[in-house]
Order: C-alpha cells, then structure tokens, then sequence
C-alpha cells in the first residue's frame, strides 16, 4: 500500500460562461468544470486544458487534490469524481471535482496495484484470471492512499487466488466491497478456454432469449 505519495495541485478559475458558450471557452484552450460537495455550494470552474490534461494523466479517484481557485486565499481539497471526453478525438469536455472536509468520512474508490510475480505463471503452468482492480471503501481524507498491493508471489498453485479478504488494509480504513469478491485466481491453461467458452455461450443465450422475448411481444 502506498500513503498518499505527493500533494497534487491544481489552479482553477471561476466559470461565468455556461450553456451553449462553452463550447468557444474550449476553443480558448480552457475545459469547464464544476466543484460541489456535502453542505458546500457547487461552483462553476475553469481549468487550463493542458495542466489538467498532465493532472489526469497521474491521478487517480483516491488522491487528494488541492484546487486553487484564483479568488480564494486557501485552496479546496477535493477529489476526482467524474471526467467527461469527446468519444473520438479523446478531448476532455468537463470535470467534476468533489469537495472533501477533512474532519467528515466519505466513500471512495481505491485502484488496486498488481505487483510480484507467481512461478505458476513464470514456468508457463498457467495463467492469471483477473477480477476487480479497485474497492470501495469508506474513511476520512487524510486516511485515502494511492493504491493497495496485490502481491502475486503469494500464488504458487493452480486454483489459488487472492480475494479482498487477503488484501492488507490500513488502518483507519472501511472495506465496503464484498470481501470474497475475487482479485485474482490462478488457472490451467485449459480451465481458462473453458472459462471463455462458457462466458461467449451465456451470452449467446443471452441473445437468443432477447430475441424470443422480442417476437413474442411483436
């Protein structure tokens, strides 16, 4: 696990152009944003395209952001909720900031970072079945880290795996995923064909089903 590796900061300015004009505010180069939170007035924000696209590029839903707003003396600390980008050039459209006090407990997700090396894998017996790659949890900001290790040299047999239960949570910190929610598991070679097949055959049922159902109704 890490702790929060390094204070991540970020200038905003505040937003007056709304609706249909924002389009020209990106055009200047600038991406519109908003920064709300619990009992805190949500307020309309502008950021340099180019440093929040370098800020995007590093951050993750769990780190904390020090958001200067040019017309305040103290910045905001808040998180990254949601990033809206343009489906085919890749362009962020808008951002949203989530404003955190440091004294109340909030819910967040944190990435989970493979790490290590199973010898199942590395003599080529078998391969790596791959779950959820973050949880949800539950504390106060200055408790968040950046990441949570998942160590694949603990995996030496086939069948093994490494469920939210083994993870090594630090302290001041509430799980809420479901602890056998699976991370990873080891398998044959074979048994992961089989895995495959089963899944492409529950979705071509799955199909067959919807179509039935939409004859019936037709």
């Amino acid at each position: 696990m890490n702790q929060q590796s390094r204070q991540l900061e970020l200038i905003a300015q505040p937003r007056t152009v709304q609706g249909k004009q924002v389009r020209q505010l990106r055009q200047a180069g600038w991406v519109p944003g908003v920064m709300y939170g619990h009992g805190f007035e949500p307020v309309s924000l502008q950021f340099e395209e180019r440093k929040l696209g370098r800020l995007l590029a590093h951050v993750s839903g769990s780190q904390l952001i020090s958001v200067q707003v040019a017309d305040q003396k103290e910045p905001e600390m808040a998180l990254l909720r949601d990033v809206q980008r343009d489906v085919i050039k890749g362009t962020i459209l808008h951002v949203d900031f989530y404003r955190v006090q440091m004294t109340e407990r909030l819910t967040a997700e944190i990435p989970l970072a493979i790490i290590g090396e199973s010898p199942v894998i590395r003599q080529h017996e078998g391969i790596l079945l791959q779950g959820i790659s973050a949880i949800e949890v539950e504390c106060l900001p200055g408790d968040l880290v950046d990441e949570i290790a998942v160590d694949l040299s603990d995996l030496v047999e086939i069948g093994q795996g490494l469920y939210v239960r083994d993870l090594a949570i630090p302290s001041g910190i509430e799980v809420l995923t479901d602890m056998d929610e699976m991370i990873v598991r080891l398998v044959a070679m074979a048994e992961e064909e089989i895995v495959e097949e089963e899944a492409l055959e529950a979705e071509e049922v799955e199909v067959i089903t919807e179509a039935k159902e939409e004859e019936e109704e037709e």
